[in-house]
This record gives C-alpha cells, sequence and structure tokens, in this order.
C-alpha cells in the first residue's frame, strides 16, 4: 500500500508522481489508465494518439478534493506509460491511411492500384492486432480485480476493452457521449474505423445488451435505419431533439433520469470528447457544433452512479492536443471527477 502519511491534498502536485501528481505506483492503485496512442482511421484532424501524455501533464493542475468523492483519491489512480511499439505502428499507419483516404476521396478505383489494395490490407491487419492487445492488456488488468479507464487514442481502441469486459459481466449497457454514432460498416472499407466502433461492438459482443447514445448531431442515414431497426437495443438521444425539449421547458434532469432508466445494471460509459460543446475541445478530431457543457456530463454520471447502477469502466477519446493545452485541461478535469465515481460506485 502507498504511505499517505506525508501526502498533503493541499501542496503544490509534485510531477515525480504519477497522474494528478499522486504517488501510487500500479500495484498500489484501484484504477488503471491505459493509454491507447492509435489514430489510424481518423478521417479529418490527427493528434490525438499524443493526447495521454498532455492529459497527464494537464493533470497537475487539478485540485484533489472532490465533494461528492472526498476520500476516491486515496484508493489510487494510476496511468501507464503510452506503450511506443503501438505508437510507432499507427505513426506509420495513419500515413498509409492519409494516402489511402485521399486516393478514394478522388473517386479512384483501388482494386486497379495494387498499392492501395496492400495499404488496406495491411491498415485492417494493424487494426485486428490493436484489438487485441487492447483485450490482452485489459483482461490482464480485470483478472487482478483493477478498475480500467482507457485513454485514446480515437474511438476504434475502445472495442479489445469491451470484449475484455464481456467475459466478466454477463452483460452490460453502454453510455456513448458522441456527436457521431459511430455506427458505420467498415467505414472507408475500414473494417474497425473510429466510425464504426459501435457497430463493431454490437455485431461482435453478445454481452451489450443496450447501447444509448447521448449527443448525436452528426450521421448518416446508413445509422439512422440501423438505430430504427434496432428493436431499441440502440435508443439515440440527438443533439437538437434534447435542445427543443429544453427549450419546451423540460429539465436537464428530468431528461438524464429518462436517458438513466433506460440503461441496465452494469453500465460502462464511452466517452468521445467532441460530445462537448466544440469551444471545449476545439482540436478534437471530428469537432460538430452543439454539444454539452461539462457540468451536464458531470451530473448525468453522478445520477447514473446513484440511481445503484455499477460502473463498470470507461473510455475517454479523440482529445486533441492544440497550442494552447486547454482541450487537455478539459479532459484531464473530465477524467478526474470520472475516476473518482468508477472508485464509488464499486466500493
Amino acid at each position: 500500500m502507498a504511505d499517505l502519511s506525508n501526502f498533503d491534498i493541499n501542496a503544490v502536485c509534485n510531477r515525480n508522481n504519477n497522474i494528478f501528481g499522486l504517488p501510487f505506483t500500479e500495484e498500489d492503485a484501484q484504477v488503471i489508465l491505459l493509454p491507447v496512442p492509435w489514430e489510424v482511421t481518423v478521417s479529418c484532424s490527427d493528434g490525438t494518439a499524443r493526447s495521454a501524455e498532455h492529459i497527464f501533464k494537464a493533470s497537475m493542475h487539478i485540485d484533489l478534493f472532490d465533494v461528492d468523492v472526498p476520500d476516491g483519491w486515496k484508493k489510487g489512480f494510476y496511468m501507464r506509460d503510452p506503450d511506443k511499439k503501438v505508437l510507432m505502428k499507427s505513426d506509420y499507419l495513419r500515413k498509409e491511411a492519409e494516402l489511402y483516404i485521399d486516393f478514394i476521396a478522388h473517386d479512384h478505383e483501388i482494386n486497379n492500384n495494387k498499392f492501395m489494395m496492400k495499404s488496406l490490407k495491411e491498415i485492417n491487419e494493424g487494426s485486428v492486432i490493436l484489438n487485441k492487445w487492447v483485450y490482452e492488456q485489459t483482461k490482464d488488468l480485470l483478472t487482478r480485480n483493477k478498475l480500467v479507464g482507457l485513454i485514446g487514442g480515437d474511438h476504434s481502441v475502445s472495442l479489445g476493452y469491451l470484449k475484455a469486459l464481456a467475459e466478466k459481466y454477463n452483460n452490460y449497457g453502454i453510455l456513448q457521449i458522441d456527436a457521431h454514432c459511430d455506427l458505420r460498416k467498415a467505414y472507408e472499407s475500414l473494417d474497425y474505423s473510429h466510425a464504426s466502433i459501435m457497430y463493431n461492438a454490437l455485431n461482435e459482443i453478445s454481452a451489450i445488451e443496450k447501447l444509448i447514445q447521448v449527443g448525436i448531431r452528426d450521421y448518416c442515414e446508413e445509422e439512422w435505419k440501423y438505430i430504427c431497426n434496432s428493436n431499441y437495443k440502440v435508443i439515440a438521444y440527438f443533439d437538437e431533439k434534447i435542445k427543443e425539449r429544453e427549450y419546451n421547458g423540460e429539465s436537464w434532469k428530468h431528461i438524464t433520469d429518462e436517458i438513466v432508466n433506460h440503461l441496465p445494471e452494469n453500465v460502462y460509459i464511452s466517452f468521445d470528447i467532441d460530445g462537448l460543446d466544440p469551444k471545449l475541445c476545439p482540436h478534437t478530431g471530428t469537432p460538430v457544433p452543439g454539444g454539452f457543457n461539462v457540468e451536464q456530463m458531470i451530473y448525468l454520471f453522478k445520477k447514473l452512479v446513484e440511481s445503484g447502477r455499477k460502473l463498470i469502466g470507461f473510455d475517454l477519446v479523440e482529445v486533441g492536443i492544440g497550442d494552447t493545452g486547454y482541450d487537455t485541461l478539459v479532459a484531464s478535469r473530465l477524467l478526474w471527477k470520472m475516476c473518482n465515481l468508477l472508485v464509488k460506485s464499486n466500493n
């Protein structure tokens, strides 16, 4: 156990410690944050593969006292170093993907181009390997009774963790905060695109009994039809409809209660940062006007935990870097709250 006798929660963060300046090792900590530095399939702006190290730095500016979970931090939060081999593979395949996406964007036929066919094959194979790596890392942590939070990278990184959770829990639901549905099948012929994470999760993991999407405001007809034909397995709270309900006098509390009531006993939060108002995350991969404030999301997550449902894990993905560090400061504050609520829900 970590010796906290000389640790002053009100002192300046010790930058030689781990995330949030906390003095825990991986063995001591209950919550392990696993960075997945991968952004091969992003279709707009990149940078998310390196967000974890910037979130780590920004976390040193977060006050540790949380009035909702005053001693949550004492359970220990620890972030692993980003895996350099994963990052190198991401950088290599990202260049391949950029060339490939540009090629098909000009309406070229890849079947007549051996180089592009090879690139597509390498990208899809690399994504399979990445999914297996995430699955193995998270399964090991879950076996050791750790609580796990995933830090992206793009949204595709979550699939391996969702599979590991399926082996620990008979069934669970996903609360997805996102500007996008991510229900496209093999978007741009990329089998494990960031735009396909929820399609792949529902297609490959039978333990997922419910997907509640909140904040959706950019989606295609294919995704709309998927939701309509899901027999309420997928329920989407579109940003425009949420705002209309509020303009007509409904409270965020009422809407939040409704969202939570749709969820089963065990819940995983998948948080794409672009679910927020883009003024809070201007450098995310695919920003979309609209979205939420941080306080709205914290309120929703608190109500989820207070309902008695069990938060079994989370991811925080698509965080951009930018020049000012504002994106990662917002992300680190959300991460702190999510870590505390994860502890509260499991103790």
